[in-house]
């Protein structure tokens, strides 16, 4: 039942219902309710109840409708806003068609998925939907198309027929009998195709007519035909003695109207509408919140519309892309709100927050966030940041929104968590190239020291193509510099370029490049220089690789708190520093030698 649907859709927490006091805590997206005692102890009910507050993106089908409409809200945003207002209101026609048409899309798949009976859950989802798409097809009547005197009752006949969905199925079967007028149908389905000036002509004719025969009573021999003309002449009692062929008050409205005042202009809606639901309703009960949206359509009031059905609808999908398409119709008069956004903002802003709880629509809210030019930056940095890191994958999406968006706050928490991450698993390369990534050169130098701990290790460098293609990026700390430019050595020396690694090579202690802690290790990388045939080291260059070998043995001989070697690596290293004194010493007289010959 469509009149009560909307207020189906409340949660109830069952220590609310006994009475008992609620503690709560919010999350993303939701609140966590508890129930509390308020005793000394502070202790409270073992159960919570997790609320969320838009539950509907959790449904699989119902996802359809936010990822199609999201299509369909970016292409709004795209009207030039330069355009004549002429000119547009055939697009806004259309889009406002396109979203009712994704709506009836789901309505459909839910009905089909849930078979029949359906559930109650997918029955409640199926409701709100039609609800939905009954509101939004007025709206678009009366706001957007604005049919005017004439046309709105044609307008308003399919309004009705569309969501009294019997109605073109009892009418097709009555076309298609072989005797239509014979149909037992017939009468509960009048109907017609001519235009509106042959609609008012015969309508005053039969107006005439039905009024004549019932003052001079030619059918008091036939009830069934006095009713019949009592409902053409439009009388409200034979109507209301019908309820049952019209459902709802606001077919009753159309009827009516089709009846007694097929020309109604818009501004008199209210009236008729009004009167209408009044009669129709049973006057013990209050309306339901679907009535009350409708009769404020009917009464152009389009501010109380989006906030009855902001507090009545489980979602805001519909309030946020109905308000947006609204203001695009300049229709909402910028209706600012007290805290300095304006109306459809604010929707567009929760609906957004809302879809960013979930794991893959939060994509979608990153759209509505641009499109919103005063808060929507601010929101969309406050949620970024929430977004769960599962994959790299995921990061990387997250982190190219951010780039686009020059967020740079945002980009660098976003490469020191997976940096932190990728180190924690030891993937090195990772973890490098995402602290790249955020310019952050404590952590490049932190990363670059476990590589180069790697590689004394085990004598071979990870990640080779990260660490070869390091370009600029080396500059970002010196331990990153010295990492690439040792590797440059290695590359270097492999290809049987000598000269060129003995030149890098040497310059990397000289320049204060490489760490102290290093030196002994490229040195020791020296020595298969210093062992070639060809003298690859010139006199100088000797006598500055002796001068470093000098300065590295003073600091070792110098006693420190470091106590953890043993003697076997303490006669390791004495074993290396005589090898390169005695290969220094070899290749310098090798050197001087050459020299000397080449000046003669």
């Amino acid at each position: 039942d469509l009149k009560s649907v909307l207020s189906l859709s409340i949660q109830n927490i069952p220590a609310l219902r006994r009475g008992k006091h609620m503690g709560f805590a919010w999350g993303q997206g939701n609140i966590f309710v508890y129930e509390t005692l308020f005793k000394a102890t502070g202790s409270g009910s073992p159960f919570i109840h997790e609320v969320r507050k838009d539950e509907d993106i959790y449904s699989p089908i119902l996802r359809k409708l936010f990822n199609e409409s999201h299509h369909i809200f970016v292409g709004l945003q795209t009207i030039r806003e330069d355009l004549p207002s002429k000119n547009k209101k055939p697009q806004f026609v259309s889009i406002s068609k396109n979203y009712r048409s994704v709506i009836r899309a789901c309505m459909e798949e839910l009905q089909q998925v849930a078979g029949y009976p359906l559930i109650r859950s997918v029955l409640l989802q199926v409701s709100i939907l039609l609800a939905i798409e009954l509101i939004w097809n007025l709206c678009e009547v009366l706001f957007i198309d604005a049919a005017p005197a004439g046309s709105l009752l044609l307008h308003l006949l399919d309004w009705v027929r569309l969501h009294k969905a019997d109605v073109d199925e009892k009418a097709r079967d009555v076309l298609q009998s072989d005797s239509p007028a014979e149909h037992r149908d017939y009468w509960d389905v009048p109907g017609g195709t001519q235009t509106l000036t042959e609609f008012d002509v015969k309508w005053r004719h039969w107006h005439e007519e039905v009024d004549r025969c019932l003052q001079d009573n030619s059918f008091a021999s036939n009830q069934h035909l006095e009713v019949l003309c009592k409902i053409l002449l439009g009388d409200e009692d034979t109507l209301l003695e019908h309820k049952d062929l019209l459902g709802t008050w606001y077919h009753f409205l159309v009827s009516r109207l089709l009846f007694c005042h097929p020309t109604v202009k818009p501004t008199e809606l209210h009236y008729y509408a009004q009167s209408c639901m009044t009669m129709f309703l049973d006057s013990r009960s209050a309306p339901e919140p679907l009535d009350s949206i409708l009769l404020a359509a009917f009464e152009f009031d389009i501010h109380q519309v989006i906030k009855d059905c902001s507090i009545a609808l489980n979602n805001w999908w519909f309030v946020a892309h109905l308000t947006d398409l609204l203001d695009h119709c300049k229709l909402l008069q910028s209706h600012n709100l007290h805290f300095g956004s304006n109306l459809r903002e604010f929707l567009l802003l929760e609906y957004a927050s809302g879809l960013f709880t979930h794991h893959s629509l939060w994509q979608l809210a990153v759209d509505y966030f641009d499109h919103c030019l005063e808060f929507g930056r601010v929101y969309l940095e406050l949620q970024i940041e929430r977004v769960p890191l599962d994959t790299e994958r995921k990061a990387l999406k997250v982190l190219r929104i951010c780039e686009q968006r020059q967020m740079s706050e945002q980009v660098r928490s976003i490469c020191k968590i997976m940096a932190m991450r990728a180190l924690r698993n030891n993937r090195l390369g990772s973890a490098l190239s995402w602290s790249i990534r955020a310019k952050d050169a404590a952590f490049a130098t932190l990363i670059s020291e476990r590589f180069l701990q790697d590689y004394c290790a085990k004598g071979t460098f990870s990640d080779l193509d990260l660490i070869d293609n390091l370009g600029p990026a080396m500059l970002l700390s010196d331990r990153l510099t010295f990492l690439g430019k040792y590797r440059e050595f290695h590359k270097l020396y492999g290809e049987k370029r000598f000269k060129e690694a003995a030149k890098l090579l040497l310059s990397l202690m000289t320049a204060k490049i490489a760490p102290r802690s290093f030196w002994m290790t490229l040195l020791t990388d020296a020595l298969p220089l210093l062992e070639q045939k060809e003298v690859i080291f010139s006199a100088d260059q000797t006598y500055e690789l002796m001068f470093c070998l000098e300065e590295l043995t003073s600091s070792l001989n110098t006693p420190s708190s470091d106590s953890d070697k043993s003697m076997q690596e303490e006669d390791v290293e004495l074993t290396k520093v005589e090898l390169l004194r005695l290969a220094l010493s070899r290749n310098l007289a090798m050197a001087i030698v050459k020299e000397g010959t080449v000046e003669t």
